[in-house]
């Protein structure tokens, strides 16, 4: 038998995926499309007074804002059983919750949420998990209830299968997950096909390493612990500059996307 992968607490900066490598050196806000198009995102799942779901809540920072909304009740959904800990103690004063399940099969009642959020998760997904993971946000929500995503796309609609590939290969081996972003019109047929009727589409530049959005994301403090932390650890530093490189090699086939499905009937 194979031996088991390290907790991610004990993996090299050489070896953790790309998002965590980014919590680790102190990022916070690890979505393609930044702060900026979190909080869109939000005001147009129409957070307040709902029943909302997050999937994959990872470190909180969309939780600290879904909690800020003042929804009637909060629910994370991750399978990353440390990740969990942090939320909790983030919605814990709102009575919310975090439970350790798969976004493919939360536990959760059918009909039992207004809303449901995922971000920066499908993309890291195959296919077929793509289509489980939003088929259960759809038998979870309400009629008449938001499924939110905010995801890495790619632009336009018509990019070649052949840059789709490089894209994918080459993202995949810089961030050490098999990324599998799409198109604007892909992401759409996916909620359209698990029975979503498409409510917005909205689009950010997907600048995740830029100085700019670092800034803006993470505030001034925030940038400055990142970039201690990037000096002091070398083998992270590389892997963040392999990454930024390849954002920036496909930067004009690389777009933030966020979308809002709503379940019919009501």
């Amino acid at each position: 038998m194979a031996d088991s992968p390290l907790p991610l607490a004990e993996r090299s900066d050489a070896d953790l995926p790309g998002h965590w490598l980014l919590a680790r050196l102190g990022k916070r806000v690890l979505r393609p499309g930044g702060l900026e198009l979190t909080t869109r995102l939000l005001t147009a799942a129409r957070i307040q007074g709902a029943d909302v779901v997050e999937l994959g809540p990872g470190l909180g920072r969309t939780a600290t804002d879904i909690v800020a909304e003042r929804p009637r009740s909060y629910v994370g959904v991750d399978d990353t059983a440390a990740a969990t800990e942090q939320v909790r103690s983030i919605v814990a004063p709102v009575g919310g919750k975090v439970v350790v399940a798969d976004a493919a099969s939360t536990g959760l009642p059918d009909g039992s949420a207004d809303v449901v959020v995922g971000e920066a998760m499908l993309t890291m997904q195959g296919e077929k998990a793509k289509r489980a993971i939003i088929g259960e946000a759809f038998r979870v929500l309400r009629p008449g209830g938001r499924y939110a995503i905010h995801e890495l796309g790619l632009s336009p609609d018509d990019l070649s299968q052949g840059i789709k590939d490089d894209i994918r290969r080459d993202m995949s081996r810089a961030i050490k997950v098999n990324a599998r972003p799409l198109t604007s019109a892909e992401w759409t047929a996916l909620l359209t096909d698990a029975g979503f009727e498409i409510e917005s589409v909205d689009h950010a530049p997907m600048a995740l390493l830029n100085p700019a959005r670092v800034l803006a994301d993470e505030g001034p403090l925030g940038a400055l612990r990142i970039v201690g932390n990037l000096i002091r650890r070398p083998a992270a530093r590389k892997r963040v500059i392999g990454m930024r490189k390849t954002f920036q090699r496909y930067r004009r086939s690389l777009t933030a996307v966020a979308v809002v499905g709503v379940v019919p009937g009501q």
